[in-house]
């Protein structure tokens, strides 16, 4: 199957580099510009795109604004995005994270990526760049309130079996399906039914947003390192 990748940035220069890259794939293909978030969303749903290469600064709507909009959307409920930017360390791609983003990648990332990207979040699997590190991504996840204070966070969790709770706090950590199931010696498959029903219960579209539950509720709490 083909990927159907939107490109929304305000330059037009680097959406042409972009598209460049990622139509010599032969499992994808650009299915629209856009130069600010309105835009994205708007094309989004007429194009039917799989995943959105996001920019974070844009006039007008901005990429976080945009990433809500899609987020809460039914029908676009099978659009990835990925949150493209320079900073990787701005509280605004946190924010998208919670806003439903499926990851970001820094535009100064190599070409090759930026398509493992485009891959990974089509394929509903949590993104987080190289430089991005897990522990950098909770410390600031912790910032938006620790479960402490807000119990309704923790109660969330309540629909979880026990094995569903081990489950998630490896996705939290990163871990593969494979890994996850060499760590607690099931099979990958088992991993696989956990993490969908652990999704469906919780209400998280793609693994990433798994990630963030697991550190709001404060089922897994930040690293001091």
């Amino acid at each position: 199957m083909t990927i159907r990748v939107l490109l929304a940035d305000d330059q037009a220069l680097l959406r042409s580099a972009f598209r460049v890259l990622v139509d010599s794939e032969p499992d994808m293909q650009v299915v629209g510009e856009a130069s600010d978030g309105a835009e994205a969303v708007a094309l989004a749903k007429r194009e039917r795109a799989d995943v959105v290469l996001m920019d974070i600064r844009m006039p007008g709507t901005d990429g976080l604004a945009a990433t809500r909009l899609i987020s809460a959307d039914p029908s676009l409920a099978q659009v990835r995005v990925v949150i493209l930017t320079t900073f990787e360390v701005d509280d605004y791609v946190v924010q998208s994270l919670r806003a439903g983003a499926s990851g970001f990648l820094g535009k100064g990332s190599e070409p090759e990526e930026l398509l493992s990207a485009i891959r990974i979040a089509a394929g509903g699997e949590a993104l987080l760049s190289p430089t991005a590190t897990k522990g950098l991504i909770a410390r600031f996840l912790a910032q938006g309130g620790a479960a402490d204070d807000d119990p309704a966070r923790s109660a969330r969790l309540d629909a979880l079996t026990v094995r569903e709770r081990e489950v998630l706090v490896q996705v939290a950590g990163g871990h593969s399906n494979d890994e996850i199931a060499e760590r607690l010696e099931v099979s990958p498959l088992t991993v696989k039914t956990h993490v969908n029903r652990s999704m469906a219960k919780l209400g998280a579209r793609d693994r990433a947003q798994l990630v963030v539950i697991a550190y709001e509720s404060g089922l897994v709490r930040p690293r001091a390192d």
